[in-house]
């Protein structure tokens, strides 16, 4: 009898866990994931402001990238790790994500940027703008968009590649991904800035209170995640599948059976 006790009482909470109505694990899953992309992608245009010797342009495209693969590791199956709401709109258009979820998600991107941006410049003591992205000088904000368009189309082409069912969904996402990031920052970056994400340009741009070609930001990397879904239908047909929803929502849905009680 106590054997049976304890068994419950350890597997109820693991239910409740996986309890597809949880959906604040996801939300708080996004903003803290967001947080952390943010603080770092923001991170490393405002600590080159305030130690010019010390955050060299590399390191800082590359940190996002590596915290990226990060986050997909350690929270990729709770919310799927999407930190971005061009994503999420991408995984809805697949049909790998369902639609009435997808304001929560956009919601705790923004909140997770703005929180991130918000720290940065209370502890750093730089403007939140120099964590942020704007076209070059010399360049205009339609070549900005042009660039964020194309590299997040490959962005999202990676993303929905590695959860489709294809491809091991995991280490091999997070790798891709997080290769992909700092790849297209490496060369990317000095046009447009490399953003590929509208919450992470969002939360420099509200605590900074300037918004000045955000809608580059926002235009850009939609644009190119609509693209990015039209090829993935050419390459791979409709989404929909078991392993491309798991890579998009998580797996918390999964029942877990409870043992009889006598």
């Amino acid at each position: 009898m106590f054997e049976r006790w304890f068994e419950i009482e350890v597997v109820e909470p693991l239910a409740d866990f996986q309890n597809p109505r949880q959906e604040w694990r996801r939300l708080v899953s996004e903003l803290v994931g967001t947080f952390f992309l943010v603080l770092v992608a923001a991170g490393g245009g405002m600590m080159s402001q305030a130690f010019p010797e010390t955050i060299s342009r590399t390191a800082a495209v590359v940190a996002p990238g590596l915290m990226v693969l990060a986050i997909i590791l350690f929270m990729g199956k709770v919310s799927g790790a999407h930190l971005n709401p061009a994503v999420t709109l991408a995984f809805s258009l697949r049909g790998d994500f369902p639609w009435r979820r997808v304001p929560g998600y956009i919601v705790a991107q923004l909140a997770g940027a703005a929180l991130a941006a918000w720290f940065l410049q209370s502890v750093v003591h730089v403007s939140a703008t120099f964590g942020s992205n704007y076209p070059a000088e010399g360049y205009s904000s339609f070549d900005a968009f042009l660039m964020e368009a194309v590299l997040t189309l490959g962005l999202v082409s990676v993303i929905l590649g590695t959860a489709s069912g294809a491809q091991n969904v995991g280490v091999i996402g997070a790798l891709g991904v997080g290769a992909y990031i700092a790849l297209a920052g490496l060369w990317g970056s000095p046009i447009s800035g490399a953003s590929m994400n509208p919450a992470r340009t969002f939360g420099p741009d509200l605590v900074g209170l300037d918004f000045t070609d955000y809608w580059v930001y926002v235009a850009g990397p939609l644009t190119g995640a609509v693209i990015a879904v039209g090829l993935a239908f050419v390459l791979r047909g409709y989404g929909g599948g078991q392993r491309g929803a798991e890579a998009a929502q998580g797996v918390l849905d999964t029942e877990v059976p409870r043992p009889e009680q006598s």
